[in-house]
C-alpha cells in the first residue's frame, strides 16, 4: 500500500477509535519521513537522469564532431589521390612525348622536392663560358616547347645551373650572370612556341648542384638548364624523390 495511503487509512482507524493516538501518530510520522525519502530520492534521480542527457548529448557531439573530420580526412585523401593520379599521368605522358630526345641523352626528366623537372646537360645548350644556343640545342628546345605547349594550368620556370668552376669576366662577374643570362636565353626561344606568360627565368649559379663537384663526371651533372613544371594550387601533394 502506498505510504500517502497507509497516513489516510491510518487516520480513518484512528478516527474511527480503531487504533490508539500513539499508533496515528507514528504512522503518520512514518508516512511524511517516507515522503521526504521519495522526495529526496527523485531530486537525486532527476540530477542522475539530467547528469546522464547532458553526458549523451557530450557524446553525441563529440561523435558528430568525429564523423565530421573522418570525413573531412577521406574527401582529403580522395582530393590528394587524384591530384597524384593526374600528376602521375602528366609525367608518364611527357617521357612518351620526349622518349628520343631522353634516348639520346639530351634530356632527362626527374622529380624532384615534389616537382616536375626537365634537364638539359649545358653542353647540349652552350659552349664553354657562352650564353648562345648551339644549333643542336635549339633544335632541341624547340622540341620540348611544341610538347610543353599542349600541357594546361601550368607555368615553368627555367634555371641556369653551373658547376663549381669560378667565372670572372667583364660580362660576367660570376657564375650567377652566366646561369642568369643563359636562362634568360632559354625563356626567350621557348616564347617563340609558348605563351611568354608562362615562362619565367632564373640563375642558380654553382649554389644548387645535384652532384659533388670532385670529378668530371659530377660537374657535368651540376652544368644544366632546369625547365621546372610549377604546380598548381590543387597539386601542392607530395611526390616521391627520384632516385
Amino acid at each position: 500500500m502506498p505510504r500517502r495511503s497507509l497516513a489516510i487509512f491510518a487516520f480513518v482507524l484512528f478516527a474511527s477509535g480503531c487504533v490508539s493516538k500513539g499508533t496515528y501518530d507514528a504512522a503518520v510520522e512514518s508516512a511524511n519521513r517516507a515522503q521526504v525519502e521519495d522526495r529526496a530520492r527523485s531530486s537525486t534521480l532527476q540530477a542522475q537522469l539530467a547528469t546522464l542527457t547532458k553526458h549523451a548529448v557530450d557524446l553525441q557531439q563529440q561523435l558528430d564532431a568525429a564523423t565530421a573530420a573522418a570525413q573531412a580526412d577521406v574527401a582529403r585523401l580522395r582530393h590528394e589521390e587524384a591530384a597524384i593520379e593526374a600528376r602521375s599521368a602528366l609525367f608518364h605522358d611527357l617521357a612518351r612525348k620526349l622518349a628520343k630526345m631522353v634516348d639520346a641523352g639530351d634530356l632527362r626528366i626527374v622529380l624532384r622536392d615534389g616537382r616536375m623537372v626537365l634537364q638539359l646537360p649545358n653542353d647540349v645548350l652552350f659552349d664553354t663560358g657562352k650564353t648562345e644556343i648551339k644549333p643542336a640545342g635549339r633544335i632541341a628546345l624547340t622540341n620540348v616547347a611544341a610538347i610543353l605547349q599542349t600541357v594546361p594550368g601550368h607555368n615553368f620556370q627555367v634555371a641556369g645551373d653551373t658547376d663549381n668552376v669560378p667565372i670572372a669576366t667583364h660580362q660576367f662577374p660570376s657564375n650567377w650572370e652566366l646561369s642568369s643570362a643563359r636562362a634568360l636565353g632559354v625563356v626567350h626561344l621557348l616564347k617563340e612556341g609558348m605563351a611568354p606568360s608562362k615562362l619565367s627565368g632564373a640563375g642558380y649559379g654553382e649554389f644548387d648542384p645535384v652532384a659533388a663537384n670532385d670529378s668530371p663526371a659530377g660537374k657535368a651533372k651540376n652544368r644544366r638548364t632546369e625547365i621546372t613544371l610549377q604546380p598548381n594550387i590543387d597539386e601542392l601533394v607530395a611526390m616521391p624523390q627520384s632516385p
